[in-house]
This record gives C-alpha cells, sequence and structure tokens, in this order.
C-alpha cells in the first residue's frame, strides 16, 4: 500500500545497498506498477517500461507540471517527499535522470538547489568544518561517497577486520574538486549486516551516529570487526552528512 511504502522510505532504518538514486528508481517503478497493475513483462524489461510509461503522459500534461502534480501522481506525493533529494542532485547522471522524469515537482528541486548551493559556499567560505554535535579473508576493498559533497573525496575501505575512513585531499586522483580547507568534519551512520540463506538476518552491528573530524589526508579506524561474530557475504549501509545547520542571525 502506499502508508506503507511512505513508512518504508521515511524509516530512519531503511538499508540502501547503493545510493539514494536507487531509491528514487525503486520509487519510479513501484509507481509504475501501481498505476498498472496489468502490466507483466519481465523484472528486466521494468524501468525501460515505467519510463516510456511516463514519457507518454508528460505529453499530455501541461507545460511545468509534474507527473506528481497530476490527478494521477497526486496520491504518491507523500511517499516521494521523504526522498533525500540532496544525496540525488549531487550526481550529474542522476540530477539529468529526475530532471528528464519530470515526477517530482520543481518546487521541490528548486529548494534542494538553493539549500546545496548555500550549503556549499559556507563550507568554503564561513569556515564551515561539518556538523560538530567464521574467519575473514585477508582483503582489502574501497569504496568512495559518490557525487559532488562539498570537497569531501571519502574514502571507506575495508582491510583485515577493520573498517577505515579516509579523507583523501593529495594522495589520490578524485574526479571533482577537493577542499584545501584543514579540517572536516561529517556525521556518520555504518551499518553491517550478514543474512542466511532465508534472509534471516544472522547478525549486525552498527557505529550509532557520529562526529568525526578529519585532517588532510587523514585516515581513522571507525570499525574492527569481531571474526566470530560475523560471517561473509557482509552488507555494508553508511549514512552520511557533511551540511550544517544554517547559522542564525543575530537578533
Amino acid at each position: 500500500s502506499i502508508n506503507l511504502m511512505k513508512q518504508l522510505i521515511s524509516s530512519s532504518n531503511l538499508f540502501v545497498m547503493q545510493v539514494e538514486m536507487d531509491v528514487y528508481t525503486a520509487l519510479k517503478k513501484w509507481m509504475f506498477l501501481q498505476l498498472v497493475p496489468s502490466w507483466n513483462g519481465s523484472l528486466k524489461q521494468l524501468l525501460a517500461e515505467a519510463d516510456a510509461w511516463f514519457a507518454k503522459r508528460r505529453k499530455d500534461f501541461e507545460e511545468e507540471m509534474a507527473f506528481l502534480e497530476s490527478e494521477q501522481g497526486s496520491a504518491f506525493l507523500p511517499v516521494f517527499s521523504h526522498l533525500r533529494l540532496q544525496y540525488i542532485i549531487s550526481d550529474l547522471a542522476s540530477a539529468r535522470i529526475v530532471e528528464r522524469d519530470a515526477l517530482i515537482p520543481s518546487e521541490w528541486l528548486c529548494s534542494v538547489y538553493k539549500q546545496q548551493w548555500f550549503a556549499m559556499l559556507r563550507a568554503e567560505q564561513d569556515n564551515d568544518i561539518g556538523p560538530l554535535s567464521s574467519r575473514f579473508p585477508s582483503l582489502q576493498y574501497c569504496w568512495r561517497w559518490t557525487g559532488f559533497n562539498f570537497g569531501f573525496d571519502l574514502l571507506v575501505t575495508y582491510t583485515n577486520r577493520y573498517i577505515i575512513f579516509k579523507r583523501n585531499t593529495l594522495n589520490q586522483p578524485c574526479s571533482g574538486t577537493v577542499s584545501l580547507q584543514p579540517r572536516r568534519s561529517i556525521a556518520f551512520r555504518l551499518r553491517l549486516a550478514s543474512f542466511d540463506s532465508s534472509g534471516k538476518v544472522i547478525c549486525s552491528r552498527t557505529t550509532g551516529y557520529q562526529i568525526l573530524t578529519l585532517e588532510k589526508d587523514q585516515e581513522q579506524v571507525v570499525m574492527n570487526l569481531d571474526s566470530r561474530l560475523l560471517l561473509f557475504p557482509l552488507y555494508i549501509c553508511c549514512n552520511f552528512l557533511y551540511t550544517s545547520p544554517e547559522k542564525k542571525a543575530e537578533g
């Protein structure tokens, strides 16, 4: 139901395996299936069919009207309102897809663009460093916080039972600009889980919400894994927040 999906998307415990854009894509496919219950194609065809169906509907709308503002789409507004749009528009390809789809009201997007622009200016010009408040194999994995994050290139590495965060500044190439501010802070939550063949959670761990300050090219261990408790494959979910609350003007 729509209410159940709203509860799922708005939950702070939602376990997203890749990026926020995947949540948007899943919602788009789900909304298509809700509106066209007779569709019975394959899972591989679903996204293309959904895109084609919404593209056809766009031609019928008034200029500048988003699908969620239409009579058909208005019922889904409460669900889409819980998307973390700021983590979608930080990636150019994702932002272009959202603009092309025209599902989301332009007022929502303009508000987020403005919010992120001022956040970037504060980060660069206002000394805003970020938020203030079985046996494991000997392998190494590394992930990168995707999208533009105010010049904070964060690398997440698993090696020898440790998960490490590193603020990459000068050591490794980065696809975007990198901030040279002496210190930067992020709020984060790291969650791990292992599941059995039926999908039941065998074990899980979390760091809880923490704030970490890193200097240029500094790295920090954020979790030490106990090989007696966790089993591969591990599912890892990270929540990151760089943007600080806007300072209130003194009055």
